[in-house]
């Protein structure tokens, strides 16, 4: 039986280009998060390892369902999850929404346009900030913006990694007509440097990011809980910094990425930007939940 523990890649949530279940967020929704995080690493390390078999790959992400949904077989990377989701009374829908994403990177090498690429978002991104609100006990209402968000989360990761994805997977999330567009060549994802007509499509794709972002950023203001407020905040300036990076770096030469330290400024920054507003907030429900 093909499982997941075969492709590991050994990433965690530290390695990642945004917060993942940060201490700004409350002690107890952290291990939640963190396995349904752990539950996607081992799916996409699955998806994207470079010798495995369309087959085998496709075993291993049904492996990982069945045990997420209560099969006798056990797969390390599925059981914390199962048993968060048991414990909270959770719906499995969006773990099992991200193994679908998951089975079309197993075949789907080129999407058409934004509106192909979005619609995989939906399926590859949206599922994150779903479950996210879920366990904070939020609105399905919040989902429209955080699929928003999350859809600018997967671009930014789709921009920065392009050339690898081309290289290692002949994978492009580059919509095909944007680059036509530009008069970019899928080709020209292999270059050590990124040519000028490929330089205007990541800067086109940075800017769509940096509108969904500026469209996620809705959803703050009507976070309930105010640690997860902050998170998002500082999700979101991170979100807006590295969108802007890549409008005017170039990913295939250089490692457009926030270093540490300015990953923690940016993204402290934007939590305590939001910290007056949600402060006001408290206070004025404060008498409310006195009564």
């Amino acid at each position: 039986m093909t499982t997941a523990t075969v492709a590991l890649s050994g990433k965690t949530h530290r390695d990642e280009n945004f917060p993942v279940a940060s201490r700004l967020m409350d002690a107890r929704h952290r291990d939640p998060i963190l396995a349904f995080y752990r539950f996607a690493r081992a799916a996409d390390d699955v998806a994207d390892h470079p010798t495995l078999s369309p087959d085998r790959k496709l075993a291993a992400l049904d492996a990982l369902g069945q045990a997420l949904c209560g099969d006798a077989r056990r797969e390390p990377d599925a059981e914390p999850l199962r048993l968060a989701l048991r414990e909270r009374g959770l719906s499995p829908r969006h773990a099992l929404d991200l193994l679908a994403a998951f089975r079309i990177d197993v075949h789907k090498r080129r999407y058409a346009d934004w509106a192909e690429l979005m619609d995989y978002c939906r399926l590859s991104a949206a599922p994150v900030g779903r479950f996210v609100l879920d366990v904070h006990g939020e609105r399905e209402a919040l989902w429209p913006a955080s699929d928003a968000l999350c859809a600018a989360l997967q671009v930014i990761n789709h921009l920065q990694d392009c050339g690898a994805d081309y290289r290692r997977l002949d994978r492009v999330y580059l919509p095909q007509d944007v680059l036509a567009a530009h008069g970019a060549a899928i080709e020209a994802l292999g270059a050590a440097r990124a040519s000028p007509a490929l330089r205007g499509v990541i800067a086109e794709l940075a800017r769509r990011a940096g509108e969904l972002t500026r469209e996620g950023a809705a959803l703050l203001p009507q976070i309930d809980d105010f640690r997860l407020a902050l998170e998002i905040g500082a999700i979101e300036s991170l979100a807006r910094r590295q969108a802007r990076e890549l409008e005017r770096r170039d990913p295939l030469s250089e490692r457009v990425r926030l270093g540490k330290a300015t990953f923690l400024w940016v993204g402290g920054l934007g939590a305590l930007r939001r910290l007056p507003a949600r402060l006001a907030r408290a206070g004025r429900t404060q008498p409310q939940a006195a009564a």
